[in-house]
């Protein structure tokens, strides 16, 4: 009889599958969690045969308790959840989430010998779930740990916001002297092609090799498990939705590429270097604030920029070069008046940001009549490379610690968000 965490093969009326067999979540349905880490269901109706090829036997880890070695840094990982330390428990078939030190020494013993490590749970949840007062939470959660003198931190979250985050934090902290480099990982730990492992190894080679200080995102440059990079927290978007390598750096270079095989770190950029000395301070965010993000389209209404009234500030991804439906240039086309006077409208009570739909390139709104008169409108932000999620992080924290200065600052480059130059290499590097 097969029970669950057995391994079987299931020989079923067209198909025969191998797996382990999961907990069952429907009398009628079982579950195979394949080679490949995917669980399948199979009506039981469907099913000739189950043979068990290997009986579960839980394997209970041994206990290694951490010890701080002379001579190694010291690396504080503070969890907000994803799949970066967690691994399956087949007795339940969930995704166990691993966060002691202990743990991770058990689910990554190459770790041992680079670094001390202190490992702190902040949060459990979906990076998706995210809001403003968790990237306060973050920056206090970091600022405890360098008031400890770590020599880095690593932070693990979930892919889907990650970009978000490294934008939050580059902003919020003002003195940084460390490395604060996030996380995650595209493939859960179930999967023969998971890089959790290889991303965070990555990330604390990194740490202990080199002197960068600032905010980065470790993850993949392609998708074999050779070479990790580090991009930078205000340059960087998740452009796949499964690759490992789904991050890349938007108008912007890496900062650096980790062979975690070879132990060599190489940089492609000038970096902050590591200061002790510096004073880390906290701007945080306003956690009431309502920040708008529209992306025009055509066949656009006034009321969708209206429903934004009562926010405090709104991000536009223009079109192209830097456009939205704005013209009546035909007898169909007369809602596109009423949307300039919408935007017109809000950028009266409010700061109206723009950054490229397009991601890559620079906005010119003078280059064309509707991008000019968006210019008139009062929308700030022409010649920005920005991505949207930056400029939408960026206005955000502007509005919570330069209310009075938005305009000018919004223009302006604060933590390399802002390229002075495009090149052309940087296009979908």
């Amino acid at each position: 009889m097969a029970n669950v965490g057995d391994k079987v093969k299931v020989f079923c009326k067209n198909d025969v599958l191998e797996g382990v067999l999961m907990p069952e979540e429907d009398s009628n349905i079982i579950f195979l969690k394949l080679v490949s880490g995917y669980n399948v269901g199979l009506k039981k109706s469907e099913i000739k045969k189950i043979e068990v090829l290997k009986k579960y036997k839980e394997i209970s880890e041994k206990s290694s308790k951490p010890v701080m070695k002379k001579g190694l840094k010291t690396i504080s990982i503070l969890h907000t959840g994803g799949t970066i330390a967690s691994k399956v428990d087949y007795s339940t078939g969930a995704v166990i989430a691993k966060f002691t030190e202990d743990d991770l020494l058990n689910l990554f013993p190459e770790i041992k010998g680079l670094a001390n490590i202190k490992s702190k749970l902040v949060r459990n949840m979906q990076s998706e779930m995210m809001r403003f007062p968790h990237y306060n939470i973050l920056a206090k959660a970091v600022a405890e740990e360098v008031k400890k003198g770590v020599d880095g931190i690593i932070l693990t979250q979930g892919t889907d916001t990650i970009h978000y985050t490294s934008a939050a934090l580059s902003f919020a902290f003002e003195g940084l002297g460390i490395p604060v480099i996030i996380v995650g990982s595209q493939r859960s730990s179930d999967r023969g092609s998971t890089d959790s492992a290889m991303n965070l190894l990555s990330a604390a080679l990194f740490i202990t090799k080199t002197d960068f200080s600032g905010v980065g995102v470790c993850m993949h440059e392609n998708t074999n498990d050779k070479i990790c990079w580090i991009l930078p927290g205000t340059k960087v978007r998740k452009m796949h939705t499964s690759r490992r390598d789904a991050f890349r750096p938007i108008n912007a270079g890496p900062i650096a590429r980790i062979n975690y095989e070879k132990e060599t770190v190489t940089f492609a950029t000038t970096y902050e270097k590591k200061d002790l000395k510096k004073k880390l301070t906290l701007k945080l965010f306003d956690e009431k604030l309502k920040i708008g993000l529209i992306k025009p389209h055509v066949h656009m209404y006034a009321s969708e920029f209206e429903a934004f009234k009562n926010f405090d500030g709104l991000v536009i991804e223009l079109l192209g070069i830097g456009h939205i439906p704005s013209m009546k240039v035909d007898e169909f086309t007369g809602e596109n008046e009423k949307i300039l006077k919408a935007v017109q409208s809000l950028a009266k009570k409010m700061p109206v940001v723009v950054a490229p739909q397009t991601i890559y390139g620079r906005i010119d709104m003078n280059v064309y009549s509707p991008g000019r008169d968006l210019i008139k409108a009062g929308v700030i932000g022409n010649y920005s490379d920005m991505t949207p999620e930056t400029a939408f992080i960026k206005l955000a924290w502007l509005l919570s610690n330069h209310k009075k200065d938005v305009k000018e600052l919004f223009e302006k480059n604060l933590r390399g968000e802002l390229s002075e130059r495009s090149e052309r290499e940087e296009f979908l590097i």
